[in-house]
Formats: structure tokens, C-alpha cells, sequence
């Protein structure tokens, strides 16, 4: 039997009194080495990360590839937005050598025949880019590309680290307080570049393949690109064609229309939006245009989601454009702007003297797809409203500058607050400015479509007016009419109820088009209205409440500032003649003033016309508003004069300082002598017109009797007595660009 054994107890030594200890010169040496073991690692380290740093190992050849292909398509839209402004420039060029051939009587002329052919390769090769340009600019990059792409990165790379050492040791000469700055800053630095590096694992510096890996949007087929078709033919692509999982890219990863509608697609998903089909996809110089279609609701959505939208496509405010198609409820064609969408729009043609009829529409603007604005002003009355900085009075000298080429129609200016068509000055029979100027013209022409409503019938015309240079159409320009007296807006809303049918149209403008601004609510009462920049309370009141979920989006657009034209002269508009009301942007075509005062010049030249005989003699027989008329009490005494007189034809160019009807004969007197004399002295200078202050001076030479004494303003008041007017713009005389005297020619049609 096994014996059992006893344990054995385990002996622990006792704790010595004093622990053994390392010597401390050999702790320093230990602590040294790991010091320097660590100090050698980290330099290993911070070699490692620079050299890759430097050599661009943390860009590989896909995101590398991303890059080329981004900067050459940023380098084709700037090259396709330079010869978009050279067109513009060529236009305006083109214009004006079409203005001075004209003049000179020419029909053509060498300088003429050399712009158009120029402009014609310009207009070539914006739209060989426009095909072209897109599927050029997305060509995946050659090796040779990838090679300079990255040698570029590395010499930037090399140069930012030396201009920022030689910055610092600048610094630090200029600032030694700077020095202590930088010891944290270093120190955190050394940190950040020490940590261990470790490589991601992607082959740096192998040959780039034949078929890049390139983002999706790269690699569709880039011949379909800026493929043009008719609205409504070809569905390009539906929702129930998107990818799984695919998400919104931005627009500028686009190139052919299959990527655009993906895009237009994966972006309105995101956002709730029922777009459901994108079909007639169009590449345009200023971005893109399709028609979309939703399967519920109305393209309202779009609307209220464009702010949203151009998120997701990372365009500039206002960038997503829909307007809803009244021929197909579902749909609106969708623009997605990233330019200047009238860039290329042509410039104002040259219209001679007396070379249209009221009755005719001419071009005023083009809309944002580039189909032209044109309009006819016979019997139309029209309210335009701009906010201050909308470009309305640029729109009114638009609409002026065609009807003041008429051979039938009468041009009248009326403004209670600013110049009105000041550039087109010369052209305008009456420019009235203040308020008994403004009324006594209202009340004269309200009287005349009176008489015209009884004269049509023994004339021959019918139910309307017949626009004849014998029997000219009126039509009466009112900017800022909230300004206007409370008896001026009550004449001007009496002629809107009258004046259609006797062509005596009146054009309103307005900052506003709300009661407020308008006083009656006459907004929706106009046959042809435009909004501008404005509120959206404007909006509504003009087009209607629920205008702006059709389309209407005035308000969207930005009025300009002293430096940025930003959307004046942008305007929506509804009830042109012959065009059906569609919620499309328009601009107007300003022209420059040195071009309206030219054209003006000659259009007065040609000789300004005066209402037909017929007309005058019938006012005679027309009851006057009552308004407008004498009160008297129960004994038959004067209670209340009459705010304002009906004039002769006469009379009125008179109070407005206009030139007197031509054949109106002066009576001999020193109004007769002085015009008589003024028209001497310039034929004896050889010249056809002359300023006020040189033509006064030469009439004291030539008479010292009789006008050695007299003082500018005192002959300024003759020739306004004799029917000359005030001095006008004169054109360009020696270096003064726009100086102010008398016309030879005008003068002589006093005598």
C-alpha cells in the first residue's frame, strides 16, 4: 500500500531591506537608445509619406483620370462661353455697319459683306461645338495626358513646399515673434508625418489600360451627344430603367443625352418628384433641355422643387427652368441652364425711316430657347411691369424704337418721374414730363378716339380704325404710371375702356402690378401683359393666382445692381398677337443709347407725322368727361374751374415744347426773324445743325443790333415762342458725344 506524502510547504525567500537598483547611467543609455530607435522609425516613417506625397502615390490613375477628363471639360466651357460673347460682339458689329451703310444710302456695303462672313464661320463653329464639343471633352485621357497630369501634381507639389519654406523664413526675418508661433505647429506637424505609413495597396505608376475605370456617366457612347429632335418624338429613358442603388450625380458628369436623363432622373427621385419619363433631350450652348413627364399631380412639383433640384444637379440659382406644356398637361420641358442662354441671340436689325406699318410685328427679344419675340402694337394695350432695376425702361425704348419706324403711327412720351425715352427723343412727336403736360395729352387723345368712334363709318372703315400715313395710329408710352396725378390715371383707365379700337393704344408701365401700385385693378383687364423682375405677389396679380403653379416665375429672376445686369430686361409675358401664352423667359434686345439717338435722328429727319384733319374736326362735336368740366352753383357762378382744358392740336405741341405741325406758318416778328436768321447763319457755316451757345454767338455777328444783347436763356425763349422747342440732342460734334442746339432742317419746316 502506497504510502501518502506529506506536502512539502513552499519557502519564500524574505524581501531584501534594499532592492537591488539599475545603475542611472546605464537607465540614461537604455532610455537613449529607445530615443533614438524611435527617432529613426518616425524618420523612416516621415521619409516614406513625403516620397509618396511627392511622388502623387495617394492618387491613383482612376481618380487621376477623373481629373483630366473635369479639367478638359471645364476647359471646353470656357472656350465654348468665349465664342458665345465673340458672336455676341460680331452681332453688334454687324448691326452697326448695317446702321451706317443706311445711312450713306447703301444698301450693303465691303464692311458689311466682311462681318457677315465672319459671323457666319462663328455661327459654324458654335454649332460644330455644340454636336461635337460635349463628346470631345469626355474622350478618356491618353497615357501622354496622365503622364503630364501627373508630373504637373508633382512639380506643384515640389513648388508649394519651397515657396512656403521661403515664405516662412521671410516671415520669420520680417516678425521673429512668428518663431514661437510655429514650435507648436511644428511639433504637430512632425506628428501627423511620423505615424507609421502604410500603403493602400494600389499599383502607382502602371500603364494606364486601353478602357479606363471611369465613373459610369464617362462611358456611354459619346456620338449620341447634342442630338437634336422634335418635342415629344423619342422617350430616352423611364424610371423603371434606372439601376439599382444608383444615385444623383451632378450635371457636369453629363455628355450624351442616356447620361442626362439618368441624371434628370436619379436627381428628381431623390426629391420626391414624380418624373416618371425623360424624352427629346437636347444639348444646347447654355446646358440642357428635355421634355419630362409625371405620372401623377401636374409639373407643379418641378417648380416647387427647383430649389432642390439645382442642389442636386449643382447648378447656379435659377438654374432648373420647367415650363408646363398646355398641349400635354403631364409634361413641361425642363431647361437646365449653366450659361448664358441668350449669349448668341442676334442683335437689333436696322430699321430705315417709314420702313414698317403699325400693323406689322417686329422682333423685341428671344426666349430662352431661342424662338424670337415679336409683336404688333395696333390696338393692343399693354402693361409692362419691371421692379426698379428690371430693365423697364430699356423694354419701352424697345417697343418704341419699332413703332417709331412707322410710316403710320404717332409716337407720344409720357412720364411724370424719369426720361422716358429720352434716346428716342428726336423721334417722339410730344414728350410730356409734367403733370398738366400729362393730363392735358391724356384728355386730348380720349376726346379724339371719341370722335374716331363716329368717323369710322363715314370713312369707309369698318369696325376698326385703318392705320394710313394719312390717318396714323397714336400710341402713348406711360412709364412709372403709379406716379401720375389722381385725374391723370382716370383719363389714362377711360382711353384703356376706348381707345382699341381707334388705334390709340397706350402702353403702361409699372413697378408693380398689384391695386397698390395700379390704384384699379386694370392687371387683368390688359390684352398684352409682362412681368419682369418682381415680387411674387406681381406675379398673381397679373397673370393670375394660380400663374405662378403654371409656370409664370417673373419673380425668380434678379434685378440689377449698378455693376451686374444680373435678369434686366428678362420678362414673361402672355397676349401677343399670334403667339399662344406659354410660360417661357424672354429677354429683351436692348439696344445702346448712342445707337437709339442715331436712329431717332433720322427717323425725324424723315418728317414726324401730326393726327389727320378728319380726326381734329371731329373732337370739335365730342362732349367732354364730366370730370373734366366747369362746376357751377344754382345762380350759374363759377363754383369749380376746370382741372384741365381740351387743347387745339397746336396748343398741346405748344405747352410740350414739340415742333409746330409742319406747313403751320410763323406771323413776321423777332420769333419769325430769329429763326429765319438762325437758318442763314448755318448755311453760311456750311453745316446742318449747331449748338445753342456757338449759334447765338453767330447771330451776334451777323445781326450785332439786333441780338447783341441777347442772352441765352432770352433766346432760347424766342425760338420756343417761334414753335422751335427746347434745344435737342444733337449727335456727335467734335469730341462732345451728345451736345444739345437747333437743326437746320427743323427750323426751316417753321417757315
Amino acid at each position: 500500500m502506497a504510502t501518502e506524502t506529506e506536502p512539502v510547504e513552499q519557502q519564500i525567500p524574505p524581501k531584501p531591506t534594499e532592492p537591488p537598483t539599475i545603475p542611472r547611467k546605464q537607465r540614461i543609455g537604455t532610455v537613449k537608445l529607445q530615443a533614438k530607435a524611435a527617432y529613426g522609425e518616425q524618420k523612416q516613417n516621415v521619409r516614406q509619406r513625403l516620397a509618396a506625397w511627392f511622388a502623387t502615390a495617394d492618387i491613383n490613375d482612376q481618380k487621376l483620370a477623373e481629373q483630366v477628363v473635369d479639367n478638359k471639360r471645364r476647359q471646353a466651357q470656357r472656350q465654348d462661353d468665349e465664342l458665345l460673347r465673340h458672336v455676341g460682339r460680331v452681332n453688334s458689329r454687324l448691326a452697326q455697319a448695317r446702321i451706317d451703310a443706311a445711312r450713306r444710302g447703301e444698301e450693303t456695303s465691303p464692311q458689311v459683306e466682311r462681318i457677315k462672313g465672319e459671323l457666319a464661320a462663328l455661327q459654324a463653329r458654335v454649332e460644330t461645338r455644340a454636336a461635337e464639343g460635349p463628346a470631345v471633352a469626355v474622350t478618356p485621357p491618353t497615357n501622354r495626358e496622365l503622364d503630364r497630369a501627373r508630373w504637373t501634381k508633382k512639380a506643384t507639389r515640389v513648388a508649394a513646399v519651397l515657396a512656403g519654406g521661403y515664405g516662412y523664413l521671410h516671415g520669420i526675418a520680417v516678425e521673429p515673434a512668428l518663431l514661437l508661433l510655429s514650435i507648436p505647429a511644428g511639433g504637430f506637424g512632425w506628428w501627423f508625418l511620423s505615424r507609421p505609413h502604410v500603403e493602400d495597396g494600389t499599383e502607382v505608376g502602371a500603364p494606364f489600360p486601353q478602357a479606363p475605370a471611369l465613373p459610369a456617366t464617362f462611358l456611354a457612347d459619346p456620338m449620341q451627344a447634342g442630338g437634336a429632335m422634335s418635342v415629344g418624338s423619342h422617350v430616352v429613358m423611364s424610371v423603371e430603367q434606372l439601376a439599382e442603388g444608383a444615385r444623383p450625380f451632378p450635371l457636369r458628369s453629363v455628355s450624351t443625352p442616356q447620361q442626362l436623363a439618368e441624371c434628370v432622373l436619379l436627381a428628381a427621385r431623390a426629391e420626391n418628384v414624380p418624373i416618371v419619363e425623360v424624352a427629346d433631350v437636347q444639348r444646347q450652348p447654355w446646358g440642357w433641355q428635355c421634355v419630362v413627364r409625371v405620372d401623377e399631380g401636374t409639373p407643379e412639383a418641378i417648380i416647387s422643387k427647383s430649389g432642390d433640384l439645382e442642389t442636386k444637379f449643382d447648378l447656379p440659382t435659377n438654374g432648373v427652368r420647367p415650363q408646363p406644356l398646355r398641349a400635354r398637361r403631364a409634361c413641361a420641358i425642363l431647361r437646365l441652364v449653366d450659361g448664358d442662354p441668350f449669349a448668341t441671340a442676334p442683335g437689333l436689325p436696322y430699321r430705315a425711316p417709314k420702313s414698317l406699318s403699325i400693323t406689322d410685328r417686329f422682333r423685341i427679344g428671344t426666349s430662352v430657347g431661342g424662338d424670337p419675340l415679336e409683336v404688333s402694337l395696333a390696338g393692343v394695350m399693354g402693361l409692362w411691369v419691371a421692379a426698379s432695376g428690371g430693365g423697364k425702361t430699356g423694354i419701352l425704348q424697345a417697343l418704341a424704337e419699332g413703332v417709331t419706324a412707322c410710316r403710320d403711327n404717332i409716337t407720344i412720351d409720357c412720364d411724370p418721374h424719369g426720361d422716358g425715352l429720352e434716346d428716342l427723343g428726336d423721334a417722339v412727336r410730344i414728350t410730356a414730363r409734367s403733370n398738366g403736360q400729362i393730363e392735358a395729352v391724356l384728355l386730348f387723345f380720349l376726346v379724339m378716339s371719341k370722335a374716331r368712334a363716329r368717323l369710322r363709318a363715314k370713312l369707309g372703315m369698318g369696325k376698326k380704325w385703318k392705320p394710313s400715313a394719312t390717318h396714323p395710329a397714336v400710341t402713348i408710352f406711360i412709364d412709372e404710371f403709379p406716379k401720375l396725378s389722381d385725374l391723370a390715371k382716370r383719363l389714362a383707365f377711360d382711353l384703356l375702356l376706348v381707345g382699341r379700337k381707334e388705334l390709340i393704344e397706350v402702353q403702361y408701365a409699372s413697378q408693380g402690378g398689384t391695386t397698390r401700385y395700379l390704384g384699379e385693378n386694370i392687371a387683368q383687364m390688359m390684352a398684352l401683359k409682362a412681368v419682369g423682375p418682381c415680387k411674387v405677389g406681381d406675379t398673381r396679380a397679373v397673370f393670375g393666382d394660380d400663374s405662378v403653379r403654371e409656370g409664370y416665375l417673373p419673380h425668380k429672376l434678379s434685378p440689377a445692381t449698378d455693376t451686374d445686369p444680373k435678369d434686366a430686361g428678362h420678362i414673361f409675358i402672355q397676349g401677343v398677337p399670334g403667339m399662344a401664352d406659354e410660360p417661357i423667359e424672354y429677354a429683351i434686345h436692348e439696344a445702346p443709347s448712342d445707337v437709339l439717338r442715331k436712329l431717332a435722328a433720322e427717323r425725324a429727319d424723315a418728317g414726324l407725322l401730326d393726327p389727320d384733319q378728319d380726326s381734329l374736326d371731329g373732337m370739335r362735336g365730342v362732349d367732354l368727361p364730366e370730370y373734366v368740366e366747369e362746376e357751377f352753383d344754382k345762380n350759374g357762378d363759377l363754383k369749380k374751374p376746370a382741372p384741365v382744358s381740351l387743347l387745339t392740336w397746336e396748343q398741346l405741341l405748344r405747352l410740350c415744347d414739340a415742333e409746330p405741325p409742319a406747313g403751320s406758318e410763323l406771323t413776321d416778328g423777332p420769333a419769325r426773324a430769329a429763326v429765319e436768321d438762325s437758318v442763314a447763319v448755318m448755311e453760311k457755316a456750311g453745316v446742318d445743325r449747331m449748338k445753342t451757345e456757338p449759334l447765338l454767338a453767330a447771330l451776334h455777328e451777323f445781326d450785332p443790333e439786333t441780338y447783341g444783347g441777347l442772352g441765352v436763356d432770352e433766346f432760347k425763349a424766342l425760338m420756343k415762342q417761334a414753335g422751335a422747342g427746347s434745344p435737342i440732342t444733337l449727335g456727335p460734334i467734335g469730341e462732345e458725344k451728345n451736345p444739345r442746339g437747333f437743326k437746320r432742317d427743323r427750323l426751316r419746316h417753321l417757315l
